[in-house]
């Protein structure tokens, strides 16, 4: 359970001169604390990801969230009550998403981190930490191979995009990750299933105890998100305790 006090504030700096909000979530009082990063899924930074962030939070973390859709509006999100009023949401998310690339997003998170940094500091930084869900678990990957002496460890809920037929696809440089990993899969996964995901297991699993791959019986894609029609309490339960221990052990005990 976690206990600490949380405060929410909003940095705001930009990235590729377009405005860039920064949702941040951290313990109250003292610190500093270890930086986790979240990089979000289809459905942008709604109030079930800042749900995330703030419980991460109360554990003692420092969360930031990059606004990845921000070259189209500031702070798009959409939770299942919204994409269900909104006959045209799934189309304009389909749209952000296929806007995204590695780079802009990895610029993205270069803008975040420099607005962190001169809020605490930069001899206070330290190692951190990444959280993806879907299509942010690539971000993950990407940001672990980018930096490897700061995010030393990382966590992928329900992934996607870690395998596909590009030179630099994950899956064929997944081998040379020197942090911590965990993976959790949906058995049932529909959108991106375990078997297209092989590539990368196999690779990141050759890497020893470092990483972690749990494959959730029956869970289907985004089976993390409370209110979600797919989601698994049983799965949820297991993809978070594992992730806490992971930072744990990665970046000391935690604080709530």
């Amino acid at each position: 359970m976690s206990s600490l006090e949380v405060h929410e504030s909003i940095l705001l700096t930009d990235s590729d001169a377009v405005p860039l909000a920064v949702p941040r979530a951290r313990p109250a009082a003292g610190g500093p604390y270890p930086l986790v990063v979240l990089f979000q899924d289809r459905y942008g930074i709604r109030d079930a990801m800042r749900a995330y962030a703030r419980r991460l939070a109360g554990h003692g973390y420092d969360v930031i969230i990059p606004d990845l859709y921000h070259r189209h509006g500031a702070l798009i999100g959409y939770g299942p009550s919204e994409v269900a009023d909104d006959p045209g949401s799934q189309d304009r998310l389909s749209g952000y998403m296929a806007a995204l690339t590695d780079d802009g997003i990895q610029r993205d998170l270069d803008a975040a981190l420099d607005a962190v940094t001169s809020d605490r500091g930069a001899a206070a930084m330290g190692q951190a930490a990444c959280i993806g869900f879907c299509l942010g678990a690539r971000a993950v990957f990407r940001t672990m191979m980018r930096l490897p002496e700061q995010f030393v460890a990382g966590s992928m809920w329900h992934p996607s995009f870690l395998v596909d037929g590009a030179a630099d696809s994950p899956h064929l440089s997944a081998g040379e990750l020197s942090g911590s990993l965990y993976v959790g899969f949906g058995e049932a996964d529909q959108m991106m299933t375990v078997a297209s995901m092989e590539p990368f297991i196999e690779a990141v699993s050759a890497l020893g105890e470092r990483v972690v791959i749990d494959i959730h019986p029956g869970a289907d894609h985004g089976y993390t998100w409370p209110g979600s029609p797919n989601y698994s309490q049983t799965g949820a339960k297991r993809a978070w305790t594992q992730t806490l221990n992971l930072f744990e052990a990665a970046l000391g005990p935690t604080r709530g």
